[in-house]
């Protein structure tokens, strides 16, 4: 690759060495080339790091606790001009950066989201569920202009990101959709529906969906009565 990459992507990522290979897999089959990859390990006991290393990454170790803080620490050393976020568990589908490379570099658009749906073979209710939060609850939130972005599946221009001075390294949960907030105050944030992400269900399945909604649901209310989100979220592997 000669000069710097035009896309950054940022994957924090602790112990997961059992699904990060998805994450890889979906990059290596990227049609957009001109990328690089920061996996930001937040400590791991497992072959985490070794498995990103070998498979081309930059790693960085940032062990203090946050997954804004990890995605700072990546974005922090990223030389591209597009920042793309994704999580470890998470496998882009092939057009992924290109779609997110032509929005933010020909449209007006400073920030974009898109699809989220479950790795795994999942139920209907599961399938139904990630349908309503990333496609039907996110693309309301942008046209009331309160957008509520999923930091696993977020791409923005590295200017508007340092201007808007990262995820809040203090909050534990709702890190993304505070960000996504600041964000709209500074241009447009853009619904794609071709950037789609596939990633893994386990917390859903774990907590049930009726858990998960209400978590979600409860720490939204607690931001927007202007309480700090939730400091607890418990690892799921």
């Amino acid at each position: 690759m000669r000069g710097n990459p035009e896309i950054s992507v940022v994957v924090p990522a602790l112990n997961e060495a059992k699904y990060i290979h998805n994450l890889f897999d979906g990059l290596d089959a990227q049609g957009f080339r001109n990328f690089e990859t920061i996996v930001v390990d937040g400590g791991s006991t497992d072959a985490t790091r070794e498995i990103a290393r070998r498979r081309g990454a930059r790693v960085i170790v940032e062990k203090k606790e946050g997954i804004g803080r990890a995605r700072n620490a990546g974005a922090a050393v990223a030389r591209g001009r597009i920042l793309v976020f994704l999580d470890a568990d998470t496998k882009p589908d092939a057009m992924l950066l290109d779609v997110y490379r032509r929005a933010l570099s020909t449209g007006s658009a400073i920030a974009a989201t898109g699809p989220i749906m479950p790795l795994e073979k999942s139920n209907l209710l599961v399938r139904l569920g990630f349908l309503f939060v990333s496609v039907l609850f996110v693309k309301a939130s942008i046209l009331l202009g309160r957008s509520s972005v999923v930091g696993l599946n977020f791409a923005v221009r590295k200017s508007s990101f340092d201007k808007a001075r990262g995820f809040n390294p203090r909050y534990v949960t709702y890190e993304d959709w505070d960000l996504s907030l600041r964000l709209r105050k500074l241009g447009r944030i853009a619904y794609l529906g071709d950037a789609t992400v596939r990633t893994s269900a386990r917390r859903v399945k774990a907590w049930g969906i009726y858990g998960f909604f209400a978590f979600h649901v409860g720490n939204m209310l607690r931001y927007n009565m202007g309480r700090e989100p939730k400091r607890h979220y418990e690892p799921v592997r």
